[in-house]
């Protein structure tokens, strides 16, 4: 960042903050091939209470809080702009789903050095103790999309919620309220353009 020629900056979305430090994580110690990422997103406000007209496309005018409805993200592409050698790896979609808040990143992958479901998860608990501390995190309880409420960590992976068909393909599930946990990422955001001028 240099605060004399970068006027404009970007903190992606709550998906992005969720999906780049798990993929990072992974990307780093096993080498992702390629990947697929649905997240199951929280009602935003743009959307409708009831159905309604809708300018941006028809599934968009729908009741919130009556479907499940399939859109698009560019979660999984901004990744590629953050860890450029992911660019083009990953790609994505949305269902945004009738809960008020917190979010779940589904991310299936393919990695290049083969490693059990329990390896992958031991360089993740690796990475949120260290140097990922307070963005990435991991739980083992047997959880739901509520208990992560108000949870300012952008990217809590659930240990039992994965799973692997080899060792090459591999599924994770992490958590993240879409709300608390993106706004304290502006924080950080803030906080850093702050220290550089």
């Amino acid at each position: 960042y240099n605060p004399t020629t970068d006027t404009v900056l970007s903190n992606a979305s709550c998906t992005t903050n969720c999906l780049a430090p798990l993929a990072k994580a992974v990307h780093e110690e096993f080498g992702i091939i390629e990947g697929l990422m649905t997240t199951c997103h929280a009602t935003t406000a743009t959307q409708k209470t009831v159905d309604g007209p809708s300018g941006k496309d028809w599934r968009s005018g729908r009741g919130a809080s009556q479907n499940i409805i399939p859109a698009s993200t560019g979660a999984a592409k901004a990744v590629g702009k953050v860890i450029p050698e992911l660019a083009g790896k990953l790609t994505g979609m949305s269902l945004r789903v009738p809960v008020p808040d917190v979010s779940v990143v589904d991310l299936t992958i393919r990695i290049e050095k083969a490693a059990s479901y329990d390896e992958v998860i031991a360089a993740i608990k690796k990475r949120a103790d260290g140097d990922l501390k307070g963005i990435l995190a991991y739980t083992d309880e047997n959880v739901v999309s509520q208990d992560f409420l108000g949870d300012v960590r952008s990217s809590i992976v659930d240990i039992g919620a994965g799973i692997s068909l080899n060792n090459n393909f591999i599924k994770l599930l992490s958590y993240y309220d879409n709300e608390a946990a993106y706004s304290q990422r502006v924080v950080d955001l803030l906080e850093f353009v702050a220290s550089k001028e």
